[in-house]
């Protein structure tokens, strides 16, 4: 590709609105142009890169007996309100009616439409295991598009789906998958951390998320560095301190004035924080949900949804406080009404805690669990903090920032059984057949890569996904014979099977470098009156090293040792994993 044709117009400064570093050299080097908040267009070198990471998805899937199909965006509402996502889900799936009246959605994700698959065409054990995969639009309504191709409304997902006809048959075959997401992540360059996750709307029994680490991440990760053990702080578990044994001491009401906060009734009373229960509410619909955690430890709103069986917790507010007796700021699970009271293990445990007394300027002290008040639910609904005990080893878990790139079910029978997709078994009985879920945001890999592979001048990427092998740049163009030395290396390259971007502008040499610099192709030539003067080129890898001369003659296998050099690095890292189920 020539540079004078390509269109692509390369920018020396961000739009302001841009705010990660990956994010602002994939605008300035006019890989995607926004169209709307959460909407991308991807412009021929971004199109070029994602059409790179498809292959490698593509050739994993593959490699794990995938098969792809194609499935509409546009699904009957009927398959939704089956499965009972129709109701569960929010705005972000976005709904519409057809001309003729009907209920129809935007596809988020597609386990409804394969079980229909599967209950059209599978009627045998015999005809299982499969694996579906598609590379597919998905929409989601999302309320804060944020991070350029982070958080879209529109985006492309590679979605993949296991069919068995056992829950064994299921545990066998999951391995793979995560294996083959290594794989993956690994091949563009990422280096995942699979951390156990939440099942969240998808459901099932487990779950697995791959996050690539960065300060950029929504995500927030428990890690330990001593055993492995990784989680996403929704769900991560730590161990928790045995309190000292004491006896209940009698109830005592005491003065706290102005004293609103833990920090300031810690600082009151002179006591650790540890000697404290904090209170923190959420509506549930129309449920009130009191939750009392100690006072060194926050509330872990996941945990908690699912301690109260709730789908979904919003802050309760202060007509809601108002309307159940609680005084913000003094509350306390003593004597309240008309409210699910969940409590953390650990408060169970903890003797003699200061806690609200419910009205203005005071608490009690020594609060006890099943003496002064009682629970609906006592559960483990505390956030791991950092440094906590890691509950594997004991080590302290470190906190950090991540950003989700893919995920992996175990479905179960959730979207079989609710779509009544069966199969005969051995014995002739009937029986939901075992699914799993698999995904992988395109838009959101590619944004990663990005992040990850950068400096101070700009994009550079992986070998195997980079728009390009090679930046040509000519200078001196004016000048015959270099003109005539770059068209005949130009055409060498393409007729080499090599890609090449040839800059071909009449523009000054440092706005070429600064382009192939921008544009984070792996390698560059650069040809002109200087080098062609000692019958060389100039090459130099973007991603490290001095620029050398290559004799011209010797340029394309000089290109070609290089690549492979470039490819070899990126094989050396696809190692195999072992499957931690955490």
């Amino acid at each position: 590709m020539r540079r004078t044709a390509l269109f692509c117009e390369t920018l020396r400064q961000a739009p302001a609105d841009a705010e990660a570093a990956g994010h602002q050299l994939l605008l300035r080097g006019g890989f995607i142009q926004p169209l709307a908040a959460g909407l991308y267009s991807f412009l021929p070198l971004g199109q070029r890169v994602r059409e790179k990471i498809e292959r490698i998805l593509r050739e994993e899937m593959d490699a794990v007996d995938g098969q792809e199909i194609a499935m509409p965006v546009v699904h009957p509402a009927e398959l939704w309100q089956e499965t009972g996502r129709w109701s569960a889900i929010g705005p972000e799936l976005a709904r519409f009616r057809d001309r003729g009246g009907r209920d129809m959605v935007l596809a988020m994700t597609h386990e409804e439409v394969v079980a229909d698959l599967l209950r059209r065409q599978v009627r045998s054990y015999r005809q299982l295991p499969v694996v579906l995969y598609q590379l597919q639009t998905k929409f989601r309504d999302e309320p804060r598009a944020r991070g350029g191709l982070l958080r879209t409304r529109e985006f492309t997902m590679k979605d993949a789906y296991s069919c068995h006809p056992t829950a064994e048959d299921l545990d066998r075959y999951y391995p793979r998958m995560y294996g083959a997401y290594f794989n993956c992540f690994r091949r563009v360059g990422i280096e995942p951390v699979a951390v156990q996750a939440d099942v969240g709307m998808m459901g099932g029994t487990l779950a697995h998320e791959f996050m690539f680490l960065s300060p950029i991440g929504e995500d927030q990760l428990a890690l330990c560095d001593a055993c492995g053990y990784a989680a996403n702080r929704q769900v991560a578990t730590f161990r928790k301190p045995l309190p000292p044994e004491e006896a209940p001491r009698p109830l005592e009401e005491v003065a706290t004035p102005d004293t609103r906060t833990i920090a300031a009734l810690t600082a009151l009373l002179g006591i650790p924080a540890a000697r404290t229960a904090k209170a923190a509410f959420f509506m549930a619909g129309e449920r009130l949900i009191f939750a009392v955690v100690r006072g060194d430890l926050e509330v872990n709103e996941t945990k908690l949804a699912h301690a109260a069986g709730a789908g979904e917790l919003r802050p309760a507010g202060p007509a809601d406080l108002a309307a159940a007796g609680i005084v913000a700021g003094y509350a306390s699970p003593i004597g309240v009404a008309g409210a699910t009271v969940v409590v953390d293990d650990l408060v169970a445990r903890s003797p003699n805690l200061v806690a609200g007394a419910n009205r203005p300027g005071y608490h009690l002290r020594n609060t006890n669990l099943g003496r002064d008040y009682r629970a609906d639910v006592v559960a483990d609904i505390a956030a791991a903090p950092d440094g906590a005990p890691c509950p594997r080893c004991g080590e302290p878990l470190r906190l950090a920032r991540g950003v989700e790139v893919g995920n992996t079910f175990k479905l179960g029978t959730k979207y079989s059984a609710a779509l009544g997709a069966t199969v005969l078994d051995e014995e002739g009985r009937t029986r939901d057949i075992v699914m799993g879920s698999y995904g992988i945001g395109v838009g959101r890999l590619l944004a990663c890569i990005a992040e990850g592979g950068r400096d101070e001048r700009g994009l550079v990427w992986p070998v195997t996904v980079a728009p390009f092998a090679v930046y040509l740049v000519g200078l001196d163009l004016t000048d015959d014979g270099v003109r005539t030395a770059a068209e005949e290396l130009y055409r060498q390259l393409r007729a080499g099977g090599i890609e090449t971007l040839y800059d071909d502008r009449p523009e000054r040499a440092g706005v070429k470098f600064n382009d192939a610099d921008l544009l984070g192709i792996p390698l560059r030539l650069t040809i002109g009156r200087r080098s062609l003067g000692q019958g060389a080129v100039e090459l130099k890898a973007r991603a490290g090293g001095e620029p050398h001369l290559i004799p011209l003659p010797a340029a394309l296998a000089a290109v070609r040792d290089e690549l492979a050099r470039l490819h070899a690095a990126i094989a050396a890292r696809l190692q195999p994993v072992t499957f931690d189920a955490q």
